[in-house]
């Protein structure tokens, strides 16, 4: 099928680009909320992983692991609320929405304005 704009397919980096800044983003004020309190020291180093994956996201390096690490937490934070029984409610849906963005940019790459090069 034709695609409507197709002069705007020129720009398909920008997709990724701008869901990483948002996931880099998340992740950051995550782990600023975690390293602040500091309630012990799993949430501590917890909170480390997710300012470091935020960041290499924001930067566009080695995104395509810090997508994966981040699925990862997301995955986590999934079966949580799977478990306890609130899944698909407010709460969850931020979070699959969020896991859906990490596997996009994993399969996808860093897009534009990224230190990582496709091979």
């Amino acid at each position: 099928m034709l695609s409507l704009f197709p002069t705007l397919l020129a720009y398909d980096g920008f997709a990724p680009f701008l869901l990483r800044l948002v996931l880099g983003s998340i992740f950051i004020y995550w782990s600023y909320e975690k390293l602040t309190k500091r309630v012990d020291v799993r949430t501590t180093i917890i909170g480390a992983i997710e300012f470091v994956s935020g960041g290499l996201l924001i930067i566009g390096y080695l995104t395509q692991l810090a997508a994966l690490i981040t699925g990862l937490i997301l995955a986590i934070h999934l079966v949580f609320k799977i478990k306890n029984k609130s899944f698909l409610n407010n709460g969850i849906n931020y979070y699959l929405i969020l896991f859906i963005i990490s596997i996009c940019i994993l399969i996808s790459g860093a897009g534009f304005i990224a230190f990582d090069l496709p091979l």
